[in-house]
């Protein structure tokens, strides 16, 4: 009866992790551009243009967040680009630890780099992500489906 709970219990945290990471991330990244704006829960109209970076979003890059080595307006991209991907593919649950290990990785660059006073709110992601590269996505996922269709013609 307890392994049963235990792995109920890893079920529904995988998914609060996924889906918890993938909605914080995904608004972070919907502040970053114009041209895309997909926000379920947010009830504002729906935008499917091109995305192009916001010049408040440059602005940030260069004045406020300066991180090393990179020109801000790669970093921007970069930032935006991994903030909308990684978070779809929490949602579907392909590609998870991957995923996870992508968002740990912005993570560790935002408490270092960007806002370390904010480190309860990151220790949080962190948790998130670390969960989701040891455990991975949980059943409800496409790796678990794909996982099982490979298992099965073995």
């Amino acid at each position: 009866m307890q392994q049963g709970t235990a792995r109920y219990a890893s079920e529904v945290v995988a998914i609060l992790a996924r889906l918890g990471l993938a909605a914080t991330f995904w608004l972070s990244g919907q502040t970053k551009v114009d041209g895309l704006h997909i926000n379920i829960l947010g009830g504002e109209p729906l935008q499917l243009g091109w995305p192009h970076i916001t010049a408040g979003t440059l602005a940030l890059f260069r004045n406020e967040y300066r991180l090393p080595v990179l020109p801000p307006e790669i970093a921007a991209v970069m930032a935006a680009s991994a903030e909308h991907i990684l978070s779809f593919l929490l949602v579907i649950g392909l590609a998870t630890r991957l995923s996870a290990a992508g968002i740990l990785s912005m993570t560790l660059v935002i408490e270092v780099f960007v806002y370390p006073d904010a480190w309860p709110t990151h220790a949080l992601w962190a948790t998130s992500s670390l969960f989701l590269i040891t455990n991975g996505s949980g059943h409800l996922s496409l790796d678990w489906l794909i996982f099982r269709g490979i298992n099965r013609q073995k």
